[in-house]
């Protein structure tokens, strides 16, 4: 069985930002399918790409390091991976938290 031809429709360009800080703001008020045709949309896979990350100082009670440590250690990972670990799975259940909140009011 033959597909049907999609029919061509015409799409706005996407305009020219300033700032990445004018292109966010577009987005979040704009809908994407006045520009893009998220049918032809095909999945990619970008397995080199690396979340950017930022250098921060943190200060953390001796005992609480020891404790991270000796667990990273029965992991075998490093610390600072276990630590983001950690975090990462916190702010995931912060968010559901507050999905569900925002839900019940």
């Amino acid at each position: 069985m033959k597909k049907s031809p999609r029919k061509s429709v015409s799409r706005r360009p996407i305009p020219f930002f300033a700032s990445e800080r004018d292109e966010r703001a577009y987005w979040e008020m704009t809908d994407s399918t006045e520009h893009v045709d998220w049918s032809r949309a095909e999945r990619v896979r970008a397995p080199h790409l690396k979340a950017s990350t930022t250098t921060i100082s943190l200060r953390l009670p001796e005992g609480m390091l020891d404790e991270l440590k000796v667990l990273a250690n029965k992991r075998d990972v490093p610390y600072q991976s276990l630590l983001k670990v950690f975090l990462a799975e916190r702010l995931s259940a912060e968010r559901l938290r507050s999905a569900r909140q925002r839900r019940r009011a």
